[in-house]
């Protein structure tokens, strides 16, 4: 039997499937079921990936890109950082008297969250708070704004008297509380105040010393880290103690200050002149024992102050010396050998031609010698020495008196004076130099130079800081002033022989007789002690014309006493005195007032006998009017065009930052001018009396035109002087494009909101005044 015979075992030759019998089932794939399985495990597969991927995704976002926002977020939930402001350096007399402290004030602040009807409570604040009517800051709507801006914490007033914090505190509001901060303080009110500046709200320092080294008096802050619950409960505090500020003592010292501003304010008083300046120097070491300004202001009170009142006339502002600078051409000559104190000069009847300009003398004088040509101030025979030197001789000379640069004295806004160089002079411009015109300097350069004669021929920089430290007073010791009769060994940085120790005794003795038998007799003699000097009558530059006034003059001064070894050098300048203008009536008194006072009380010995009262009474009779300046100047062209050559910084720009661009060289001399129409620079001479700083300023009488800037109305009055404008609350732009439409400077402190400013919202000013402008951020 073949097996393929079997029915089990039959072959079929088709290829295809196996026929099915009649009602069987189709055939089903082995692994028909594992696919929908596989299917579904990969889905969930992928679904598990996406999510891991998302999470991962996630955890990145957050731990890694966004990781120090949040983490600064949760900060600002638990925990909260205060700034500790440091104790301002305090500045000191040379007797470690206090000028200028820091003490504590009671300050008020919000917590507006706390706050439920917050426009009452910003009106009821405002009732004890706004005593000031130009203080925006403290008004109500103000407060609102600033209640309304915050959540956690909003300023109301900053620094107020004890009286001004228990009526806040009666008030008994919810959500005012009251904070300690440190408050800059002056003592002594207006003493100093030129030298010693102010400071803002936040203790930075805005004129005098307190801005120059506002760095090192303010400190560095610390700070306060404070951990919060939910309910802002203090859990735990981490402090870090701020550093005080340097201590800084300065070479003033109080009561020869307290004398000069004394002496300055009778004068001023007396002539009723737009401004004084009185500055007292040791010749033996160039240190300033005082340096008054009248008028002036409070510096505790400095924001009712005027743009004028806050500046330091002693070196940001310049006038022509006239007679005063004739020591600078003598003693030159001297020291040239070209004349000697008895050489017998011709002065021609004292008149005299050179290159065109008639110079002359206010008395016809023929033929003197160089010591009485000194004593009446003699201008021929003073030009006739300086065409003997030279240009270039007489120029070195200028230079190494300190004419013409800065003597670098420790104080802001500093302007190195006005002098051409040789190669830019007229025909008589030696000549006009010669007797104190077409040259423009500053009363601490005058000071200088006649301290450098008085000690023997030796240029020493003026400086007005003593030294800084941090200890406290009681580790300090005082430096009281006593005369010295030697020049320090080794001479300071910047010191230079200018003429012989010979020659100076020479220019000393001339200027003795100045006092004895010339311009200055009867005036600046003293009593006890002998005194020399030079008087100088100077008329003022109008701006417009480039013209002297015919009313308006400088009178100054400069002497020293005793003579033969000077303990102090005393420079005094009064600006438009009315009536007589000469330097002898209105500068040489107030010598001779401060003078005896500070030699009495420095103990200095007596180097002459002593006179009765009223035989010195009668001794002090009227002088006769002393040299008349030329009815003929010079190039005052040259000297308008040398303002172009100062440096971008100078104070004669126009910004004593430098921020503010340089106006034109026709207005820098406004220090010498009459009152004009806009836009005048800063100037030396205010265009009109300003008020005292206590003074409040009273409203225009008569608006002329009242253009609209913004929300701001520009005032201008009859007289020509400009309403100024409210920039607090304003942002940098608002405020620049309100000051420029205006006709105002604007000097910028800082960035961000305005927070104050000087002069107050509402002072006439006028055109081109420089407002002061504190910005912050917060």
């Amino acid at each position: 039997m073949q097996l393929t015979q079997l029915p089990f075992f039959r072959q079929s030759n088709r290829t295809g499937p196996p026929a099915q019998r009649p009602g069987a089932l189709p055939a089903r794939p082995v692994n028909a079921g594992l696919v929908p399985r596989r299917l579904g495990f990969l889905h969930i597969s992928l679904f598990f990936i996406c999510w891991v991927a998302l999470i991962c995704g996630r955890l990145i976002w957050l731990q890694v890109v966004h990781y120090k926002d949040f983490v600064d977020r949760a900060a600002r939930q638990q925990q909260r950082t205060f700034e500790v402001a440091p104790r301002r350096g305090v500045l000191y007399d040379r007797n470690l008297h206090e000028l200028a402290m820091t003490v504590l004030a009671d300050s008020v602040y919000a917590v507006p969250s706390e706050i439920s009807d917050r426009e009452a409570t910003a009106a009821a604040l405002a009732k004890v708070v706004h005593t000031d009517p130009t203080d925006r800051f403290t008004s109500a709507h103000q407060i609102a704004a600033r209640l309304n801006a915050s959540r956690n914490f909003a300023w109301i007033a900053r620094k107020l008297d004890p009286a001004e914090i228990a009526r806040v505190k009666a008030l008994n509001l919810k959500g005012i509380y009251t904070q300690k901060e440190f408050k800059r303080f002056y003592p002594n009110s207006q003493l100093a105040a030129q030298v010693l500046g102010y400071v803002g709200t936040d203790d930075n320092g805005l004129g005098g010393m307190e801005r120059k080294f506002d760095r090192d008096l303010h400190g560095v802050p610390g700070r306060m880290l404070t951990a919060l619950d939910a309910r802002r409960h203090v859990l735990d505090s981490q402090e870090r103690e701020p550093d005080p500020g340097e201590n800084l003592v300065l070479t003033i010292d109080e009561n020869i200050q307290f004398m000069a501003e004394r002496a300055l304010e009778s004068a001023l008083e007396r002539t009723h002149a737009l401004n004084g300046t009185v500055v007292v120097q040791d010749p033996q070491t160039g240190q300033i024992l005082a340096l008054a300004v009248r008028p002036t202001f409070n510096p505790n009170d400095f924001r009712h102050a005027t743009t004028s009142l806050l500046k330091n006339h002693a070196v940001s502002d310049v006038y022509e010396p006239g007679s005063t600078f004739k020591l600078v051409t003598y003693s030159a000559a001297l020291e040239q050998k070209v004349t000697n104190p008895d050489e017998v000069i011709d002065c021609q009847g004292g008149k005299m031609e050179l290159a065109g300009r008639i110079i002359h003398d206010s008395h016809p004088n023929f033929k003197l010698t160089t010591t009485q040509a000194l004593w009446e101030s003699s201008d021929v025979a003073a030009v006739k020495l300086a065409l003997r030197m030279g240009p270039d001789k007489f120029t070195q000379y200028i230079h190494d008196y300190g004419f013409g640069s800065r003597s670098n004295v420790e104080l802001p806004a500093e302007t190195r004076g006005l002098l051409q160089p040789p190669r830019r002079w007229s025909g008589s411009s030696i000549g006009s130099i010669a007797i104190g015109q077409e040259v423009a300097v500053t009363p601490i350069q005058l000071v200088t130079m006649v301290s450098t004669i008085a000690n023997g021929g030796v240029y020493l920089p003026p400086h007005i800081l003593m030294r800084r430290t941090d200890k406290t007073a009681g580790k300090l010791r005082p430096a009281a002033f006593h005369p010295q009769g030697e020049l320090p060994d080794p001479l300071p940085e910047g010191a230079h022989r200018v003429i012989s120790t010979m020659t100076a005794a020479q220019v000393r003795k001339m200027m003795e007789g100045v006092v004895l038998y010339g311009t200055a007799k009867g005036v600046a003699q003293l009593n006890g002690y002998t005194s020399g000097g030079k008087t100088g009558t100077a008329q003022k530059i109008d701006v417009l014309t480039h013209r002297y006034s015919k009313t308006k003059y400088i009178a100054s001064f400069v002497g020293i006493a005793p003579v033969n070894n000077p303990a102090i050098s005393v420079a005094v300048v009064i600006d438009s005195p009315e009536g007589n203008h000469y330097g002898n009536v209105n500068a040489a008194p107030v010598f001779r007032e401060v003078a005896q006072e500070v030699l009495e009380y420095l103990g200095v010995p007596h180097d002459t006998n002593l006179t009765p009262p009223t035989e010195l009474a009668k001794n002090q009779a009227a002088p006769e009017p002393e040299d008349a300046p030329s009815e003929h100047p010079g190039d005052l062209d040259a000297l308008f065009a040398a303002v172009n050559d100062l440096p971008a910084d100078d104070p004669l720009r126009g910004g004593s930052n430098g921020q503010q661009p340089a106006p034109s060289a026709a207005s820098e001399l406004a220090s010498n001018a009459e009152p004009a129409p806009p836009p005048p620079p800063p100037h030396a001479a205010p265009a009109a009396p300003v008020p005292a700083a206590e003074e409040k300023i009273p409203p225009p009488a008569a608006v002329a035109s009242a253009p609209k800037v913004g929300d701001h109305s520009i005032v201008v009055d009859a007289q020509n002087r400009i309403g100024v404008p409210s920039f607090v609350g304003e942002p940098l732009r608002i405020a620049i494009e309100t000051a420029g439409t205006a006709g105002l400077a604007l000097q910028i402190v800082g960035s961000g909101i305005a927070r104050e400013q000087v002069p107050a919202p509402g002072s006439m000013v006028p055109p081109g005044t420089e407002v002061v402008v504190r910005f912050s951020r917060q």
